[in-house]
């Protein structure tokens, strides 16, 4: 197969399939199946998902939790509103943090930011990363846990710009996945989005083992591919664990030939990052910058549930590596036909 260019996951998305809002209960989304050996596709719900699973099978999750991240601050002297989303933290002792602002023009080295209504929180822009990023210095006195709470505080959910309306108060807990625990995302792994406590629980009575690991997804999941040729395409690093617990799990269930699913993108970049030569999961903790896109091999999972994305996006392009392009590209063509809704709030896709 050749090298696969750009223009090959382009497709029409008609507006009106966005999700805005999320469905009333998490699992009543709906679930398009598809079966790669006999190119079959099935249209569910999201619950219908534990019929396709059985007693020691193993579902990879990803336990990373979304922080708020978009903070509305005002630039000295001037008032001027600028819109702060934190990236990631640099220094936990100097409260360092990487970030973008918008309007960036307007924000440079030197300029301090307000923070809330009595501006309690100050920042000192100290460098320019990028066009819109820039490094931030809080100017904060008193213990960091306090620092913490003021951020959660005035922050608000990160929901995708592409969501066009506020956020609102049920976006704090419906961006969220019911098993997020480590707090470090900017973005919600969002085919976990799909799972509810009641499907959790009859997942495990059903015997389905669930292996943790942890990779903060951060913005550069969003950003678009510049390049025809794939092979000259950088991901963006992204911090990623893979605890013990989660390799042994998974490589049971390897060894006893039973099915192993990634819950979503993050969790299928994050185990094909930490492979062995024996073809097993390994313990991992640092950062991964893989970047998956056809033609590629998998090692891990055999099976994969995502949501459904946007054209030319990496996250499309690992899906087609995993499903076969072909498949896939009729798979979004049968999804848009059957108006089945697109992107972090919308339906999901288990690909068998």
């Amino acid at each position: 197969m050749s090298k696969m260019k750009l223009s090959e996951f382009s497709f029409d998305l008609p507006e009106e399939l966005i999700a805005s809002h999320p469905t009333d209960n998490r699992d009543d989304s709906r679930l398009m199946v598809i079966h790669r050996a006999t190119g079959k596709i099935e249209h569910k719900l999201f619950k219908d998902m534990i019929n396709y699973f059985s007693d020691g099978d193993v579902m990879i999750m990803n336990n990373t939790r979304v922080f708020p991240a978009r903070m509305y601050g005002n630039k000295e002297k001037t008032g001027a509103k600028i819109e702060v989303f934190l990236l990631r933290e640099l220094n936990r002792e100097s409260l360092l943090w990487d970030v973008l602002v918008d309007p960036a023009r307007k924000i440079r080295i030197g300029n301090k930011l307000y923070f809330g209504d009595d501006d309690s929180l100050v920042a000192e822009v100290i460098d320019n990363t990028t066009s819109r990023g820039r490094t931030l210095r809080f100017l904060f006195d008193g213990p960091y846990e306090d620092f913490k709470a003021k951020i959660t505080e005035l922050g608000e959910t990160p929901i995708p710009k592409y969501i066009k309306r506020e956020v609102e108060p049920e976006d704090e807990e419906r961006y969220q996945t019911i098993f997020a625990s480590v707090e470090g995302a900017v973005a919600a792994p969002t085919a976990g989005l799909h799972f509810s406590r009641q499907l959790m629980k009859r997942l495990e009575l059903k015997g389905i083992n669930f292996a943790e690991l942890t990779l903060h997804v951060g913005l550069g999941t969003f950003r678009t591919v510049e390049v025809e040729d794939l092979t000259k395409h950088k991901m963006d690093s992204e911090q990623l664990i893979i605890p013990e617990l989660c390799a042994n799990t998974v490589n049971t269930a390897k060894l006893n030939k039973k099915r192993v699913c990634a819950v979503g993108t993050t969790c299928m970049r994050g185990i094909e990052t930490s492979v062995s030569t024996d073809g097993l999961l390994k313990p991992f903790d640092g950062w991964t910058n893989k970047f998956i896109f056809p033609p590629y091999d998998f090692s891990i999972a055999d099976s994969l549930i995502t949501n459904f994305h946007t054209p030319l996006s990496t996250l499309l392009m690992m899906i087609s590596a995993f499903c076969g392009h072909d498949l896939m590209m009729q798979a979004y063509q049968e999804a848009i036909k059957e108006k089945y809704r697109f992107y972090s709030y919308g339906d999901a896709m288990l690909i068998l």
